[in-house]
């Protein structure tokens, strides 16, 4: 069995044993990459260099005794949009081809202190802006279940990199579901935390009010284990908030006797694939035999969330991405005339359709004689959005539901009809809006044999609840390996 199919603290535990050294489970890694790459696309950067130079210096620290944690010696992959210092972080557009941060994310730079080892960065929708991986300038990333369909997105590169085996966990943002829809549609898992938890310091901001970094692996387990060394409270980011409880790995119980689990009927209705519906339903039916209360409810304004979530963020995005002007760093054009004639041409230039698309929506909506129509329109939408699930979290301690209405697209699919892509959000939007956590698990397989998501969310700063009733579920079926994977394995 390759060490690439071990979970991450299978592997941080064999490396402790001494029955693995650092380089080897690196070199696994790069082995698994160089092999898988031409196939999957999953990465931007490979640091092989780098990753074998941080092997050798984490081995002396296991070995003297300074680094005792379960992470450490495990090599990661991070999205490309969370600065690393002296690595390249593009946000997969050409307008940050050339940009090499000073210094490193704070959710990098504490999983680096505990000993994790950076092996690259991944591929993802260009500044986030997509659910497919195909607006990357750098090529569409692809799903390993079946190589003609997306990953998902905007972490697609994150997800199917943790799916493919190329490293033992990874590293996601989610806006508006990008880490829990690519988890569901490469049969990983992925948590959102709740907003706040995880310092947004070092991640270059698409929605700055809904963006929050979460882990992406193989199990629960390696989940809990990786949002535990990540979240912390950081004076450098004004959202961030102080927390005292972030033992996520004591939750990791298989106990849901008297849980009470919410099913929105709003999220079983007209749109929702039939093999989608029965999977979710049958991981109901397993937590209710396992002790759980489970009903449906009527949860509300789910028709609203959509639009409401796209205004808000592409306002948000027209503003933060004001920034990539060609002056201070960054991709400039080379024939301009004039300061303004530059700014033009080098954001027409190095920005992406699908980032011009939202970019120019969100100056709409904050433009005069607009602003009040659609912008505060929609932050009023968001508090209602807030108040209905405080409303269904006086009654259930978690809210079951699928993770995106589908299984994967084929690749081309989506970008021909960007409305569909978009409706692809409708279960994972509210959760961003409401500042809520999220999990998101394998349930099942479609007919086409590619992974069906299930997605727990709790009420804020809950999510030891959807971390053990995650855990509970997971314990009743085995992890199963994509076709990529499998044939690896067979091979040794």
């Amino acid at each position: 069995m390759s060490l690439m199919s071990l979970t991450a603290v299978e592997l941080g535990r064999k490396i402790k044993a001494k029955e693995v050294t650092v380089t080897e489970a690196v070199q696994a890694a790069l082995s698994s990459i160089r092999e898988k790459e031409a196939k999957v696309n999953s990465f931007v950067t490979v640091d092989e260099e780098g990753a074998l130079k941080r092997a050798k210096q984490v081995q002396q620290q296991i070995d003297e005794g300074v680094l005792t944690g379960p992470l450490a010696g495990v090599p990661v992959a991070i999205k490309d949009n969370m600065c690393t210092e002296g690595m390249p972080t593009t946000c997969s557009s050409k307008i940050l081809g050339n940009f090499i941060p000073t210094y490193t994310a704070e959710a990098v730079k504490r999983l680096e202190e505990a000993g994790a080892i950076i092996i690259g960065k991944t591929n993802m929708d260009e500044f986030a802006m997509g659910s497919t991986t195909e607006t990357s300038a750098y090529g569409e990333t692809k799903n390993p279940w079946n190589t003609d369909y997306v990953p998902g997105g905007s972490s697609g590169g994150s997800c199917a990199a943790v799916a493919a085996e190329e490293c033992s966990f990874a590293l996601g943002s989610d806006t508006g579901g990008s880490i829990r829809q690519p988890s569901s549609f490469c049969g990983v898992t992925g948590i959102k935390p709740t907003y706040g938890t995880v310092s947004r310091y070092g991640l270059i901001a698409y929605g700055s009010s809904l963006d929050q970094i979460g882990p992406v692996a193989k199990d629960v387990t390696d989940c809990a284990t990786i949002l535990e060394a990540i979240s912390s409270y950081d004076t450098k980011d004004s959202t961030s908030v102080s927390r005292e409880d972030l033992k996520f790995t004591e939750a990791l119980v298989d106990d849901v006797k008297g849980l009470k689990i919410g099913i929105p009927r709003d999220y079983f209705k007209e749109g929702l694939d039939p093999e989608v519906k029965e999977a979710v339903l049958a991981a109901a039916k397993k937590l209710e035999e396992k002790g759980a209360i489970v009903e449906e409810f009527d949860l509300g304004l789910v028709e609203y969330a959509i639009p409401a979530y796209y205004v808000i963020a592409c306002a948000e995005a027209s503003s933060n991405l004001a920034r990539f002007d060609g002056v201070k760093y960054g991709y400039r054009t080379e024939d301009y005339e004039g300061l303004h004639n530059m700014y033009k041409k080098s954001r027409s230039e190095g920005f992406g359709a699908e980032v011009k698309r939202r970019i120019m929506l969100g100056s709409f909506v904050l433009s005069s004689g607009y602003y009040d129509a659609y912008y505060l329109k929609a932050l009023r939408v968001k508090a209602l959005i807030k108040k209905a699930f405080d409303e269904a979290f006086a009654k259930y301690d978690v809210i079951l539901g699928p993770a995106a209405p589908t299984t994967a697209p084929k690749l081309g699919d989506s970008l021909k009809d960007p409305i569909k892509m978009y409706l692809g959000d409708i279960y994972t939007i509210s959760v961003n809006l409401a500042g809520l956590p999220g999990i998101s698990l394998p349930c099942g397989t479609d007919s086409k044999g590619l992974p069906i998501g299930l997605q727990l969310i709790g009420d804020c700063f809950q999510e030891k609840k959807i971390i053990q009733a995650a855990y509970s579920f997971e314990q009743t079926r085995t992890y199963k390996h994509c076709p990529l994977a499998e044939k690896e394995q067979a091979a040794c």
